[in-house]
């Protein structure tokens, strides 16, 4: 498996949380299942972290680290700054320790590649070439411009990311053989992963790893030390505004411009309303997709509390020096356009969409959000391009099981009526009409379901239903002797003390007449029950009524066929 993100389809539930967060909606959803689409994905794993049931998976690369340790005479780790959140009730010397003890060489600091990162930057400034820049840290930040916003690649600076660098600095020093795994909070690393070095896991990896090697934490050695040094200011750089600090330790000229932006809806934002023309002075941009930054990406074991996670790192991040001699390194890198064609649709082709979903006019665009997307507009152009399918409406899939449901109950050969808490009539059927018979003809001729009627001007046993619905009746059945005829009423909660229903069904019909209403209601519920059913299975608690007055019909029927 070859995608760093993917959904686990046996695991998906239907409820587009990952659409509606995607940033980019790179979300398929085919059968009911939300797949992500690699080409216009951004890896920003964001539908990892909003997946209640944890069906957005991010890739296990576990095994591969493992198997490196073999193939390798030396591995070292590349530890992203974060470390000190995600391990901070422990010291540096034990946690390198306990990454030693499952078989690496060494550990040494991404942070290190951040530094040379932030002297490249400085330069760049110094050159005055281009009046933005944009930082090419954060690889998710990359694919967002290379793709949606292709205008703005020449303003990514062309320097390797901070882990690229890094990598750059272990080889030169430990030579080129040695096996390189990062280890970190994101999940677009897993995508930079290429001959610079080997493997990137997160840090839930690690920990999963820690668990399964049963280390002896208390036979640790604690006099270990990063290798090639530990870094300094450029431990700043998990944090918003982190690699600006970085970049001024080189003295960029003093009249640029700094800018922080992280979380994917707000460097968009930004990204909209950029207007390089209107700049007079140089403006330097750092992005990052993670809300906070990298101490909240996707890989991390606890999302959140970003103000402890920023005094953490800014506290316990060694200062910079007065000087520092750089590494030297060849850092550049190029970036190209790979836009994602965003497609237009005509007014024809939007409103057939709609169509499908049974929204004819614009007040039936409720624009709930439901389905994962901001407008039904938007949701219309996603079902032409089948990327949604029409049950992710919501409102179509609640009127189609109303309609269903009004259709069965209208079938129906015995008499149905539906009252709330008041005996007010919400719907009822044209055998019930027949059987009371009597005025009712006369009202029902203004409206043939009753609606609205109520059920205390039309029948005389209206006490029986006023009972049920105060006593919370599960069902129960009496008969009732009226103008000649025997009744059998059948009451059933639908919603205990506030919606009630009754089944009327004339028994002193004979009995072969009975029989064939029994048979044509088993035929009409056969053929309809099921697609009832899968419907309020999707709607879940809205839709429920509609199962329980089905279930409740059938029950009766079947009782009177014994």
């Amino acid at each position: 498996m070859n995608k760093p993100i993917y959904t686990e389809k046996t695991e998906c539930q239907d409820c587009y949380k990952c659409v509606r967060e995607c940033p980019v909606k790179a979300i398929r959803v085919v059968d009911g299942s939300a797949q992500v689409i690699p080409e216009a994905c951004i890896l920003c794993g964001r539908c990892t972290q909003v997946c209640p049931v944890g069906a957005k998976k991010i890739r296990d690369d576990l095994q591969d680290a493992i198997q490196l340790l073999v193939e390798k005479k030396e591995v070292y780790v590349s530890l992203a700054p974060t470390f000190r959140t995600e391990f901070s009730g422990m010291d540096s010397s034990r946690l390198i320790s306990a990454i030693k003890k499952l078989g690496f060489t060494g550990v040494s600091e991404t942070a290190l590649g951040a530094q040379e990162v932030s002297a490249s930057c400085a330069r760049l400034l110094h050159e005055g070439t281009n009046p933005l820049w944009i930082s090419s840290a954060c690889p998710s930040v990359v694919h967002l411009i290379e793709q949606y916003y292709p205008h703005l690649v020449p303003h990514i600076t062309p320097v390797e990311s901070p882990l690229q660098a890094h990598v750059r600095m272990l080889k030169a020093s430990l030579g080129n053989d040695i096996g390189v795994v990062f280890i970190g909070p994101c999940v677009a690393k897993k995508n930079e992963a290429t001959d610079s070095f080997d493997v990137a896991l997160t840090f839930t990896d690690l920990r999963r790893w820690f668990n399964i090697s049963n280390i002896d934490w208390s036979k640790l050695n604690l006099d270990e030390s990063f290798t090639l040094g530990s870094a300094e200011e450029g431990g700043l750089y998990p944090i918003d505004g982190g690699m600006i600090e970085g970049i001024k330790f080189y003295d960029p000229p003093e009249n640029t411009l700094y800018m922080a932006f992280s979380g994917v809806k707000e460097i968009v934002d930004a990204f909209d309303e950029l207007d390089v023309e209107n700049f007079g002075c140089p403006v330097f941009i750092e992005t990052l997709t993670c809300v906070g930054g990298c101490v909240n990406g996707p890989g991390v074991s606890k999302r959140g509390s970003t103000i402890q996670k920023r005094y953490k790192i800014q506290s316990l991040t060694p200062p910079a020096p007065q000087a520092r001699e750089p590494f030297e390194l060849r850092l550049e890198k190029e970036f190209h356009e790979r836009e994602i064609k965003q497609k237009s649709y005509s007014k024809a082709e939007i409103a057939a969409a709609l169509l499908k979903i049974g929204k004819k006019r614009r007040e039936d665009e409720l624009n709930c959000g439901g389905c994962g997307y901001d407008t039904c507009k938007e949701f219309a152009a996603a079902l032409i391009e089948e990327k949604a399918e029409p049950s992710m409406c919501v409102s179509y899939l609640r009127k189609l099981a109303q309609n269903k449901a009004s259709a069965i109950i209208k079938a129906m050969p015995s008499g149905v009526v539906i009252v709330d808490e008041n005996l007010k009539i919400i719907e009822s059927n044209r055998r019930f009409i027949e059987i009371i018979g009597g005025d009712v003809d006369l009202i029902s001729e203004a409206d043939p379901d009753l609606e609205g009627a109520y059920l205390e001007r039309i029948i005389d046993f209206h006490e029986l239903f006023s009972k049920a619905l105060k006593d919370g009746v599960g069902a129960q059945v009496q008969d009732i002797r009226q103008n000649g005829k025997i009744l059998r009423l059948t009451l059933f909660s639908i919603q205990k003390h506030h919606v009630l229903g009754g089944i009327l069904q004339d028994i002193t019909e004979p009995v072969i007449q009975r029989e064939q209403i029994i048979e044509k209601a088993n035929e009409v519920m056969r053929k309809n029950l099921s697609t009832v059913q899968q419907i309020a299975f999707l709607l879940g608690e809205n839709a429920a009524d509609s199962e329980v007055l089905l279930s409740s019909i059938v029950k009766s029927f079947g009782k009177e066929g014994n």
